[in-house]
């Protein structure tokens, strides 16, 4: 193993006596963030005001953070662009794909899905009307449920509630083979292990930043589309910066050529600058090395959770090639047992109905975190200290 843990972990500002299990839901800080942020809003934002645009390189951020990206989900370069939000992305992948792809009208994905991704596929095909419909399997079914009716397969790679993973490779052949083109949901992916996009010969793939990827709460999403794709694929939401020349201000529009076209509005520069200097903690990793430390930090979780809570049970598959990077678990009082660890310093999360999520983030997560939290949990669960009214109240958080 190349890359050294300990110094990445020194990149980040956690908070003493913490041990920060959700990096799945909302990375944390680096250290480098703030600093950016400071030189963005006063060095640039306040002495170059709209001049910034050009003399900071605003207008590019988004493609070449895109490129800083790609390296991390194995895509093409110019492949990938930011803005917007996830679900916004969804959408342009989704729509270019039904498109290209007429008359079929069957969008095909699976019950483990993230809602949001399944919201936006009702909302687009209520909108499309024309026999568009979202089909649901199970999904262990997906890839026998694949026939030559199927417009889109849409699929988040890895499920957000078990970390099940599904098999790119295998699922992309199969749906090729049958004329289905693929839109891959990367938001538990990107940053968590090795993703090969171009290898994979993926046709679309979305992501958001906030995960993994550490640019801090609400950043900004990404879109892929695979090359062969990108002068064909019409941009659903066709906004001004999607436009062949932005500043023409033609009535009418052009898509831009290549990946530019699925830009939308304006960027968010600010949260551009905090992904960009986020992004930096990743020189020098190794994905494989990433992905083996992920694994060996999931198993001594495993191991040493079952030894000590036998009420728990794994959600999580067993076999390291069937899931992502997280662990698990099922109880039926689990929101109370998560409020119970993060007031002990130990912060994970909840998915309804009966989840408990622990995201394994090597970047900064250590063995001593991981025996530290087991060992809690373990205490926690053989006192019953999460059956108490602070625990238990009958209105939960807004956020889980």
């Amino acid at each position: 193993m190349t890359t050294d843990f300990d110094a990445t972990r020194r990149l980040f500002d956690l908070p003493e006596g913490i041990v920060y299990l959700d990096g799945n839901s909302l990375g944390p800080l680096p250290r480098g963030v703030a600093d950016r942020l400071a030189r963005t809003v006063s060095a640039e934002w306040g002495q170059m005001l709209i001049t910034g645009w050009n003399r900071a390189g605003w207008i590019g951020l988004p493609a070449r953070v895109g490129n800083r990206i790609a390296k991390l989900v194995g895509a093409e370069p110019d492949s990938i662009v930011m803005g917007d939000t996830l679900s916004i992305k969804v959408y342009q992948a989704l729509a270019a794909a039904l498109e290209m792809n007429a008359p079929r009208g069957i969008i095909l994905s699976d019950t483990g899905n993230f809602p949001s991704d399944l919201y936006i596929a009702e909302g687009l095909a209520r909108t499309l009307g024309r026999d568009v419909k979202l089909r649901l399997v199970a999904p262990e079914d997906l890839a026998a449920a694949l026939d030559d009716t199927v417009a889109v397969l849409l699929v988040t790679e890895v499920d957000y509630r078990t970390g099940r993973r599904h098999d790119m490779r295998n699922l992309i052949a199969r749906a090729q083979a049958l004329g289905v083109l693929t839109v891959w949901d990367l938001a538990h992916s990107a940053g968590a292990f090795p993703v090969h996009l171009a290898a994979c010969n993926a046709d679309f793939a979305v992501g958001c930043s906030y995960k993994y990827l550490n640019s801090g709460p609400g950043g900004p999403a990404f879109i892929y589309v695979a090359p062969r794709h990108q002068d064909r694929a019409r941009p659903a939401l066709s906004g001004w910066m999607g436009h062949a020349v932005p500043f023409a201000f033609d009535l009418s529009y052009r898509p831009a050529s290549g990946i530019e076209r699925m830009r939308v509005g304006t960027p968010p520069i600010l949260h551009l600058a905090a992904l960009d200097a986020a992004l930096d903690v990743w020189e020098g990793v190794d994905l494989n090395d990433l992905r083996t430390r992920s694994l060996d930090l999931a198993d001594l979780f495993i191991r040493l959770v079952e030894m000590s809570c036998p009420e728990l049970i794994l959600a999580t598959p067993r076999a390291p090639d069937l899931r992502g990077s997280q662990v698990s678990l099922r109880h039926p009082e689990g929101y109370a047992i998560m409020q119970a660890l993060i007031a002990e310093g130990i912060i994970g999360d909840f998915r309804a109905p009966d989840i408990l999520r622990f995201g394994i983030t090597p970047l900064y997560v250590q063995e001593e975190d991981i025996r530290r939290a087991a060992t809690v949990l373990g205490r926690i669960m053989s006192n019953r200290l999460w059956d108490q009214p602070e625990f238990r109240k009958p209105v939960r958080n807004t956020v889980t």
